[in-house]
């Protein structure tokens, strides 16, 4: 059976992620929208003193749940880095994708990496210290079909060279650059063996070699970095490689689908809490207007601007159910990839359609720069493009559900 109900320490857990994110985040909100490429270095001090004084881990993944969340409930790590994901992006998904955490490196190493290879490379993060991760897959010539990966590992003697170059890559400048970072790039050891030669490497920062080329200005979530990497004979020792160097047909790209769904409903946790901040707001901008939501009558009798509501709600709520189902399946250990796909399809819908509406209910107000709903609206489109297009997530459910192959249905 299917269980959301919350421990009471948990709960207080999310009320103080929640105070995180109306007192440090939405304050900066709007400045750290409109300055991009400006660090804000005294949020992430204050953040991780916050983390070292109250045990409070800001998660991207299963890594960084706490050990009091562990001990409350066993194997809920996936379900409570989701909510905790939903209060955090509630304040600003930006600035919570620009916090040091694991990031999609983190979750390659939980997916691909032996139990040595956890502790080793996670371990900072486990211990509440500073640390970025990033994960490179997407290149020029591919966008969410990553199998296509052109970017080279060739082995020679003890080591690993890497050749390519990866874009759009989620917190790269920072992983890359930054002290106790790390990149986990998606090579080929060997061409002719297609999907199953795909392998993850993890490139630590300032690894000779890589190098960040280019950072993105976006339309939305512009706190965080959204890097180009460069790595032109880029050498790593052996072990950098994430579980085996054999090229076996079940492995290698599953590996990649492995983490996505591992990180998909995280992705639309992250949706869920930019779509409710938009939804708050509105329902206490109508209040204070003195315009009531009526629940409970004909369907008939509602207003326009009712039944638009209730619509965002139930939307919301939706893509918030889907989402707790992946992540619990993931936690008992059940197969999660379709319905990773399908949390991560609804809520980007959802998210979109609730942040448009929310503008338009507002009118002039809502498309101003007076207050944060615009931008909310800009954050949400993010979520129906990476860790796969809303096109290719609609795909993946079709395939399980109707049972056919990548090459039966594509």
């Amino acid at each position: 059976m299917i269980d959301f109900e919350l421990e009471p320490q948990m709960l207080n857990q999310l009320k103080m992620y929640h105070a995180v994110s109306e007192h440090m985040m939405r304050p900066i909100s709007r400045e750290c929208d409109e300055h991009e490429h400006q660090k804000p270095t005294q949020f992430y001090e204050s953040m991780w003193s916050a983390s070292a004084a109250s045990s409070i881990q800001v998660g991207h993944d299963k890594s960084k749940a706490t050990e009091a969340s562990k001990a409350s409930a066993p194997r809920r790590a996936s379900l409570v880095t989701v909510l905790s994901t939903e209060e955090l992006c509630w304040g600003d998904a930006g600035l919570y994708l620009s916090t040091p955490n694991s990031g999609l490196g983190g979750a390659a190493v939980m997916a691909a990496g032996t139990p040595e290879q956890k502790e080793r490379f996670l371990k900072r993060f486990k211990e509440g210290k500073p640390k970025w991760g990033a994960m490179a897959i997407t290149e020029a010539g591919f966008g969410s079909d990553s199998s296509a990966v052109t970017t080279t590992a060739t082995r020679d003697g003890d080591h690993w060279v890497i050749d390519g170059t990866k874009i759009f890559c989620t917190a790269g400048q920072m992983a890359a650059e930054k002290s106790e970072g790390f990149v986990v790039v998606w090579a080929t050891v060997d061409k002719s063996a297609g999907r199953a030669g795909i392998k993850p490497f993890v490139v630590e920062h300032n690894t000779p070699g890589m190098s960040v080329t280019r950072v993105e200005n976006k339309l939305g979530i512009r706190a965080s970095d959204t890097a180009t990497i460069v790595l032109d004979n880029c050498r790593i020792p052996l072990d950098h490689l994430l579980g085996s160097a054999e090229v076996r047909k079940e492995g290698g790209f599953k590996d990649v689908m492995a983490t996505f769904d591992a990180t998909r409903p995280i992705v639309a946790a992250m949706a869920i809490g930019v779509g409710r901040a938009a939804l708050d707001f509105v329902r206490d901008f109508l209040k204070q207007q003195n315009v009531a939501i009526r629940y409970g009558i004909s369907p008939r009798r509602l207003t326009a601007i009712e039944r638009d509501f209730m619509e965002m709600e139930v939307q919301l709520q939706a893509a918030r159910l889907l989402t707790w189902r992946a992540a619990w399946m993931l936690d008992t250990g059940k197969r999660n990839n379709l319905e990773a796909s399908m949390a991560k399809a609804k809520a980007g819908l959802a998210v979109t359609l609730i942040t448009q509406k929310a503008v338009e209910l507002l009118g002039p107000l809502g498309y101003s720069r007076k207050i944060l709903v615009e931008k909310w609206m800009r954050d949400a489109k993010i979520n129906d493009i990476f860790e796969g297009t809303q096109q290719i997530n609609m795909i993946i459910v079709a395939r399980r559900i109707l049972n056919y192959s990548s090459k039966e249905l594509n």
